[in-house]
């Protein structure tokens, strides 16, 4: 089926002149075996400063494998992954994720929770206060501090996952689907709140979605990836997002052909 649109899309390198290149996959190619069909093949890309990448595609096409791999979590077959130039292949604090559920630890306080990952780094418990009493603060959460996980609604858990990965001052953040089992109101509340830490902190975010929508809010970049072997179909920047990367330029029709635009994007082979 043919794809058609009159909106006038950039590529990948739209607004990424000077900009860094904090993350950088060069020919990721996965198998887990022989017999097996390739689950990511061809894999290249750049994730740059203060961009926020969001990535789309069908179940099964190999999303949260490659953020695995951008992890440190999992090894391609073949294929090399740096940070900021250097080379790595195993989990490191310069890389934050956040999951779909929180992994708060539940025996843990929440300002417990935020500064696991400093005191895992050698800060000092003033340092660590000091960060925690920001990223509490950034995440409005500066008044729950003492309390358990389990005291939390979903949200603040998600805020507190957040402020945890954030506090850890990493150079870039994963995020898999980390608001698909809130409520749609509260979804919607964290969709908002993200921009906001986003354009605060400046980090550069990869985010994956199921939800189109959620991507054209978000995302300065949209990736959709197809799979049989899992592959970046297109890698395209946010047409809705030319003025302000924090809110979208709401035009209906824009809005609306750019939606159908993925959609069929994702449904065709």
């Amino acid at each position: 089926m043919a794809i058609t649109t009159t909106l006038q899309f950039k590529d990948k390198e739209f607004d990424q002149e000077q900009r860094q290149k904090i993350i950088e996959v060069k020919n990721i190619f996965l198998q887990y075996s022989r017999k097996q069909q390739a689950v990511l093949q061809d894999i290249d890309l750049h994730l740059h400063s203060n961009e926020f990448v969001c990535v789309l595609g069908p179940s099964g096409c190999g999303k949260s494998s490659l953020l695995n791999i951008l992890a440190g979590f999992q090894r391609p077959t073949t294929g090399e992954v740096k940070i900021e130039g250097k080379s790595y292949s195993k989990p490191t604090s310069d890389v934050g994720v956040v999951f779909q559920h929180h992994n708060l630890f539940p025996w843990m306080k929440i300002k417990e929770n935020v500064g696991f990952g400093l005191k895992m780094k050698g800060y000092s418990k003033e340092e660590r206060k000091k960060q925690v009493d920001h990223y509490l603060q950034l995440v409005q959460l500066e008044t729950v501090g003492d309390l358990l996980p389990h005291q939390l609604s979903g949200g603040m858990k998600q805020r507190a996952a957040i402020a945890r990965t954030l506090a850890a001052d990493p150079k870039a953040v994963l995020m898999d689907e980390p608001f698909s089992a809130l409520d749609a109101l509260t979804k919607e509340n964290m969709q908002h709140h993200l921009l906001s830490l986003w354009s605060e902190t400046k980090k550069t975010i990869f985010f994956i979605t199921h939800d189109v929508e959620e991507a054209m809010l978000l995302g300065t970049r949209i990736l959709v990836m197809k799979p049989n072997p899992g592959r970046i179909a297109i890698d395209i920047a946010n047409p809705l997002k030319r003025h302000n990367p924090t809110a979208i330029d709401f035009n209906y029709k824009e809005f609306q052909e750019l939606r159908n635009y993925l959609i069929a994007t994702i449904k065709t082979n």
